[in-house]
């Protein structure tokens, strides 16, 4: 073949593949922009836009390109990517009619506003608070509609949470919904300095009364083939230095969760597990409060626990709690959007990470190594203090004198 003929064969080679390219980045395109238009319509979080479906994408259009034909590869390519269209979660709420739903700890906070909310859209909300004559019972009387119910019920209390249930079997056949939201994460420090009765009482609140409240209501909640929602927490299935009792008492919930999940599938009822980042709720404990338990605390540890922190070190702890506090959103409405969709969608997720970090840090500590989260925990949750248990600090001058 002359010179001339091959630079024709290579010229007409280039523009059969300058071609393919444009068509392949039309084809994109066109997808890109209406599945763009989908997920921003039904509110799709990027934890639910399946981000490894996108990089198969992206690794079918390579393939396509560079190994099979023209035809053969846009065909694979534009099958692969309506496959992909189709598999977006649509926004497909069920009608709020009839609907009736159990919120714990509408006190204060998340399950305040949430009784709010709920109500607002025309749900049966029984909401469920420690004290019927407290501020928050009224605010709640005051505010809502003459639907919403106030419910005495202190989850760790198994009389309360049998009336409760008696009282809602008289006005009701079946429940849709249990929000379980009542929770304490009670003092933060370090696993060896919390007192067992600490541990005891985030187990007895945040997991056994669960359990307790789901183990009573169930058979209303499988007559209406309803939901079963848990609010636990990032700290449920990550870990968060000094918060070992809350977060222990959470990784059971989540976990409890799960399994209800298996169990619940033959009666037709969902389980939902909610695990928020920092949010700005009553969970975080007055000042006052805080103080007693901090002086509780150094009172309950032996001497030579004390000796080896030092008084430096455990004071530290006192201003944990508001600096966690104040670097916590004040905006709820991504815990509650994700609540209804649990609540309300034809088809809800399992899992629901709403809040800054909330699904990029479990990410980080699942997929990369310990000390890649180990670093980033210490810049995300602040915990990066200077100062060292006393013993430590002894060992380190020894160490730099040495």
């Amino acid at each position: 073949m002359s010179p001339t003929g091959d630079w024709d064969f290579a010229w007409d080679m280039a523009l059969v593949q300058c071609e393919s390219l444009l068509l392949y980045c039309a084809v994109s395109a066109v997808f890109m922009g209406s599945a763009l238009h989908k997920l921003i319509r039904n509110k799709v979080k990027i934890e639910h836009a399946c981000v490894c479906g996108l990089l198969s994408l992206l690794i079918v259009a390579l393939v396509c390109f560079y190994l099979l034909s023209r035809s053969i590869g846009l065909t694979i390519f534009i099958l692969s990517c309506i496959t992909y269209y189709i598999s977006i979660p649509v926004r497909d709420l069920l009608p709020t009619k009839d609907k009736a739903v159990l919120i714990t700890g509408c006190d204060s906070g998340l399950g305040h506003a949430l009784a709010k909310h709920l109500d607002e859209l025309g749900v049966l909300v029984f909401a469920s608070v420690l004290d019927k004559k407290g501020q928050g019972a009224e605010e709640l009387r005051r505010i809502c509609s003459s639907r919403l119910s106030i419910i005495q019920l202190d989850v760790t209390d198994s009389e309360q949470i049998k009336a409760a249930c008696s009282e809602i079997k008289g006005r009701l056949q079946g429940l849709w919904g249990i929000v379980h939201n009542a929770g304490v994460i009670g003092y933060i420090a370090d696993g060896e300095l919390l007192p067992i009765s600490l541990y005891k009482q985030c187990m007895d609140v945040n997991f056994f009364g669960a359990a307790h409240v789901t183990k009573t209501f169930l058979p209303l909640l499988r007559k209406a083939k309803g939901r079963l929602i848990c609010i636990s927490s990032m700290a449920g299935h990550v870990p968060i230095p000094r918060l070992a009792a809350y977060a222990a008492s959470k990784a059971a919930l989540t976990m409890y969760c799960a399994v209800m999940r298996q169990d619940l599938i033959k009666w037709g009822v969902k389980v939902a597990a909610v695990h928020p980042s920092g949010f700005k709720t009553n969970i975080y404990d007055s000042h006052e409060n805080l103080s007693s338990q901090n002086r509780n605390i150094l009172d309950s540890l032996m001497p030579d626990v004390k000796e080896d922190y030092g008084e430096e070190y455990l004071e530290t702890f006192k201003d944990l709690h508001h600096e966690m506090f104040a670097t916590s959103s004040s905006d709820l409405t991504p815990v509650l959007e994700d609540v209804c969709h649990a609540l309300l969608a034809r088809n809800p997720h399992f899992s629901y990470t709403p809040g800054r970090f909330a699904h990029f840090i479990p990410c980080l500590f699942r997929n990369f190594p310990l000390w890649v989260y180990d670093h980033f925990a210490k810049k995300i949750f602040q915990i990066h203090r200077n100062i060292l248990p006393r013993s430590l600090q002894l060992s380190q001058t020894k160490n730099w004198r040495s």
